[in-house]
């Protein structure tokens, strides 16, 4: 499975603020849609990252004053991307290796969505939970030999 494979079912619903815009412009904008993150743009262009783990540093580091700094000052402005071609199982990899909960889907240079780990692993877990309803059928419907069938077929060195 690739990238593009979860953008299909998710959508490419994009949520953005301007890396000039106050901090509380961008928390609200979180509550009100219930994400833990949002893009940073400028000049149509990505330019950061603002999740919850750089407001939470933000809060802890300039408690009082926070909400009226700029985005620019508190987003990561390197995040992580990734392609629509990335295979699901390098998303993994490069999510758990940088402790990232969120990652830009670019192509050419235009950002597509964004996936978070929990659409990375639900498209995994269902992916696993159509297979196994795949082998239960196949098992089910397997031919039968003298008169056995699935996984009750005895073989070449069992007792009669």
């Amino acid at each position: 499975m690739k990238v593009s494979d979860i953008l299909k079912i998710k959508g490419s619903t994009i949520f953005a603020v301007d890396a000039q815009d106050e901090l509380l412009k961008a928390l609200t904008m979180m509550e009100h849609k219930d994400i833990g993150s949002v893009v940073v743009m400028e000049h149509d262009e990505l330019v950061g990252m603002l999740t919850f783990r750089e407001v939470i540093g933000c809060v802890v580091n300039h408690p009082g004053d926070f909400a009226r700094m700029h985005v620019r000052t508190v987003m990561d402005d390197s995040p992580l991307t990734c392609t629509p071609e990335t295979a699901l199982d390098e998303v993994r990899r490069m999510m758990l290796e940088h402790h990232v909960r969120y990652m830009p889907v670019i192509s050419e240079g235009a950002l597509l969505g964004v996936i978070s780990f929990y659409d990375v692993a639900k498209t995994v877990v269902d992916s696993q939970n159509f297979e196994n309803t795949l082998l239960k059928a196949y098992i089910r419907d397997w031919p039968e030999e003298n008169g056995v069938t699935g996984l009750a077929r005895k073989g070449p060195g069992d007792p009669p």
